[in-house]
C-alpha cells in the first residue's frame, strides 16, 4: 500500500525530500516551527533555495502540504523522516538538542496515534546517538515500546548542496540502520516506492550505520587532501602535472578518479565537521584517529600556503581579486569556504582584496566585513586587479578570455587554483598564468632534482 510521508524539518534536505517523494506521486506533510517555511510551501513555493526546489514544489503543491503540528503529520502519515540540524559542540560532537525536542513532539504525538508508525532520523549523529540519546524520549512521550508499537531506523542521506534533489532520488546505495527487523524492512521498501533506479540497500545496526555515514564523508576528505598533496608535489618536479598523475591513478579500481582532482581543500557544512567528529569518536572510546585528525588539520592549512608555495608575491596595498567565494560553484553557502580564508589570508597580509562570486556575494560581504570588496560583476574585480585568483572551478569563471583580464594594458598574474583556463592562457603575453598543481619553473625544479640525486651513489 503506498505511505503517506511526512518530513520534520523543511531546511534544504527536508524541504527537497518532500518535493522530490511527491515527484514520485506520493502524498507529503511537511512539519516546521518556522511559519513563514510552512506558509510558503503551502502557497507553491520553496522555503529555501536549492537547485530546481521551486520549480517541483510548484508542479506538485497537489501533494504537498505544511503544518506547525507534529500531531498533525503524525496523524496523516505512516512514516516520518527527521531532518533537523545538528550542529557541532566545541568538543567536536554533533549536539542533539534540536533533534531531542522534534522527537519529544514526536513521541507525544505516537501517545494519541493508534496504529504502528515509522520514525527515522535523517540528520547526522555520531555512534550511540540514536539508540541512547534518542529513542528513550520516544519512548517515554509515546508510553509505547520500540520494535511493538512503533519503529526507528536511522537513515542519512548522502548529497551535496545544490544537487540535493537529483541526489536523493538516485543514490548510490540507500542506508539503512534498523532497530528491529520491521522497521528495516518498511523503509527498505518505501525507498523502493520512490526511488527510480531501485539502488542496493544496506541495512545494519544503528550504530554501525551512524558510523558508516561519517566514515564515509571521511575518507572522500582523506582522498581529496591526498590529491591536494600530489598537486603540490606536482609543482615541485620539472613538468609536474597532477592531472596527469591522478589521471593515470584514476584508473585503478581500487582508487577511482571521483575527488582526486588536486586543488584547494574541502569546505561545506558537512565534510570539515565530519573529520573533527570522527576524530572525537575515536577519542572518546578510548583509542586515536589520526587520520581524520591530520586530514583537517592539513586542509585547514591551504589557504595560508598558497601564494607561497606556488611563488607568487602580493606586495601591500596591491590590489588581489578573489574568484569564486561559496564552498563549491552553484552555491550560496560559504561555510568553510576556501575563497573566504584565501582573501582574509590576504587582507592580513595588507593586500587590497576585491572579490566576486555568483551566488554568494551576499553571505560573503557580511563574513568579510571590512576585509574585502564585494563587488557585483567579475569585469570590475579584473579592471582593478593586477593578481586574481579563481577559487572555484564555476561556469562564469570558466568562461573567461584573456580581453576579461585588460591583457595589453598591464600584466596581470591568473593563479588558477583548478586549471580551468589552462588552454586559454597558459603562454599568453600579457598574461603570468600560475596553475596550481602544476610546474611553472621547470629548471628550478629540475636543479632540485639534479642536486637530490648527484651523490646517490
Amino acid at each position: 500500500m503506498p505511505h503517506t510521508y511526512s518530513i520534520v524539518g523543511l531546511g534544504k534536505l527536508g524541504a527537497s525530500m518532500a518535493a522530490a517523494i511527491a515527484s514520485r506521486g506520493f502524498d507529503v506533510i511537511g512539519v516546521d516551527i518556522n511559519h513563514v517555511a510552512v506558509d510558503r510551501l503551502n502557497a507553491g513555493h520553496a522555503p529555501v533555495q536549492e537547485t530546481d526546489l521551486d520549480a517541483l514544489i510548484a508542479a506538485n503543491r497537489s501533494r504537498l502540504r505544511a503544518t506547525t503540528s507534529h500531531a498533525d503529520a503524525i496523524r496523516g502519515s505512516q512514516i516520518t523522516f527527521v531532518i533537523v540540524p545538528t550542529p557541532s559542540d566545541a568538543t567536536g560532537a554533533f549536539s542533539l538538542q534540536y533533534a531531542a525536542w522534534a522527537f519529544g513532539e514526536i513521541g507525544a504525538a505516537l501517545k494519541e496515534k493508534a496504529g504502528y508508525h515509522l520514525v527515522v532520523l535523517t540528520s547526522t549523529v555520531l555512534p550511540g546517538a540514536t539508540r541512547h540519546g534518542l529513542l528513550p524520549i520516544l519512548e517515554e512521550r509515546s508510553g509505547k515500546r520500540c520494535g511493538r508499537d512503533f519503529g526507528l531506523c536511522y537513515s542519512p542521506e548522502f548529497i551535496a548542496l545544490g544537487s540535493v534533489i537529483r541526489d536523493f532520488l538516485h543514490p548510490d546505495f540507500t542506508l539503512v540502520g534498523e532497530s528491529d527487523a520491521r522497521a528495516g524492512q518498511m523503509l527498505e521498501e518505501a525507498y523502493a516506492e520512490f526511488l527510480p533506479d531501485r539502488p542496493p540497500c544496506r541495512r545494519m545496526s544503528l550504530e554501525n550505520a551512524e558510523l558508516t555515514k561519517i566514515s564515509l564523508n571521511a575518507y572522500v576528505t582523506t582522498k581529496i587532501t591526498f590529491a591536494n598533496m600530489l598537486a603540490d608535489l606536482c609543482e615541485r618536479i620539472p613538468g609536474g602535472d597532477v592531472d596527469v598523475v591522478s589521471g593515470a591513478l584514476g584508473l585503478d579500481g581500487r582508487i577511482g578518479r571521483k575527488y582526486l582532482t588536486g586543488a584547494l581543500g574541502y569546505g561545506g557544512p558537512c565534510f570539515p565537521r565530519d573529520n573533527v567528529a570522527l576524530g572525537f569518536m575515536a577519542r572518546a572510546l578510548g583509542t586515536e584517529a589520526p587520520l581524520p585528525d591530520a586530514t583537517d588539520r592539513t586542509n585547514r592549512s591551504l589557504a595560508a600556503t598558497v601564494l607561497e608555495r606556488i611563488g607568487v608575491s602580493v606586495q601591500h596595498g596591491q590590489t588581489v581579486a578573489v574568484l569564486g567565494l561559496a564552498y563549491k560553484p552553484h552555491s550560496h553557502v560559504i561555510e568553510e569556504s576556501q575563497g573566504i580564508a584565501l582573501a582574509l589570508e590576504l587582507a592580513r597580509h595588507g593586500a587590497r582584496v576585491v572579490a566576486h562570486d555568483p551566488l554568494a556575494g551576499g553571505a560573503a560581504a557580511f563574513a568579510l566585513r571590512d576585509q574585502c570588496v564585494i563587488l557585483d560583476s567579475i569585469r570590475e574585480c579584473l579592471d582593478q586587479a593586477s593578481v586574481v585568483i579563481i577559487t572555484t572551478p564555476d561556469p562564469a569563471y570558466r568562461a573567461l578570455v584573456a580581453a576579461d583580464f585588460g591583457a595589453g594594458t598591464h600584466r596581470v598574474t591568473v593563479v588558477d587554483c583548478w586549471r580551468i583556463l589552462a588552454d586559454t592562457f597558459a603562454g599568453h603575453p600579457s598574461i603570468t598564468y600560475v596553475p596550481l598543481g602544476r610546474s611553472v619553473n621547470d629548471q628550478q625544479n629540475e636543479d632540485r632534482l639534479a642536486t637530490l640525486w648527484r651523490h646517490a651513489d
